[in-house]
């Protein structure tokens, strides 16, 4: 956090280090961008990732869309534009905001995005992405499946119809902002019991706030729950 000395934001732990919230899927050479976090070139660079396929967005709020300028670099080599995944109301904020990567009338290096309206599961690059539609606060908003994997960043609540599309997971990445109440995320210990109730075999917590100390709270976690980290890597069978 800006202007705070608190015990985490002090801390010299490389994981109390992080930068907005944002992930990378990986299969069979390709790469599927979910949000475009302001720290998207930091995250890129020192990732090592060096092409993007498509991207999915979650929401439009400013800390996972205002790295989208970023995105130009990906450009390279798409002559018909890299493809953006997202909900009507999603996609008609960022071409209204960010109108110059859509319109391409802008000359020079600029990034030229494709628009895709999504309401349904789309198969792409052999997989199938699955929207499931999340409560963030008063806001609809979405998160994805793909395989045994669900990634459920910003949300409070889970509608009944998204349930069910969540059965059978072997990673479940789900909102755990803090341990205090928060009226639009997840706290710890509400995303710890939708973990148990989905039965995922693993649950991983993000977008974590500075309320959480990595080192000091992951010991208080239950055995197949931990705190997710910049950089964290993780391989699922499917």
């Amino acid at each position: 956090m800006i202007g705070c000395s608190c015990p985490v934001c002090s801390s010299t732990s490389v994981r109390n280090r992080r930068s907005r919230c944002s992930a990378l899927l990986s299969w069979s050479g390709y790469n599927l961008l979910i949000d475009t976090s302001p720290d998207l070139r930091k995250q890129s660079l020192d990732n090592g990732i060096e092409k993007i396929d498509a991207v999915f967005y979650t929401h439009s709020h400013a800390d996972h869309v205002h790295g989208i300028d970023d995105l130009r670099v990906f450009n390279l080599g798409v002559g018909e534009g890299l493809p953006v995944y997202a909900s009507a109301a999603v996609i008609e904020r960022l071409t209204s905001c960010f109108a110059y990567v859509f319109k391409w009338r802008t000359k020079g290096f600029c990034p030229r995005l494709r628009p895709m309206v999504l309401t349904e599961a789309v198969e792409l690059f052999g997989r199938c992405i699955m929207p499931i539609d999340l409560i963030h606060g008063e806001a609809a908003v979405f998160g994805y499946r793909v395989g045994s994997l669900a990634y459920l960043t910003d949300c409070s609540d889970l509608p009944e119809q998204s349930w069910p599309k969540l059965q059978g997971l072997e990673l479940l990445v789900i909102d755990g902002l803090r341990y205090r109440h928060h009226p639009t995320h997840f706290t710890i210990a509400q995303a710890i019991e939708v973990g148990q109730q989905l039965d995922a075999k693993r649950v991983v917590l993000t977008h974590l706030s500075h309320d959480v100390d990595y080192d000091k709270h992951s010991e208080q976690l239950p055995e197949n729950v931990e705190f997710a980290y910049d950089g964290m890597v993780i391989t699922v069978s499917d």
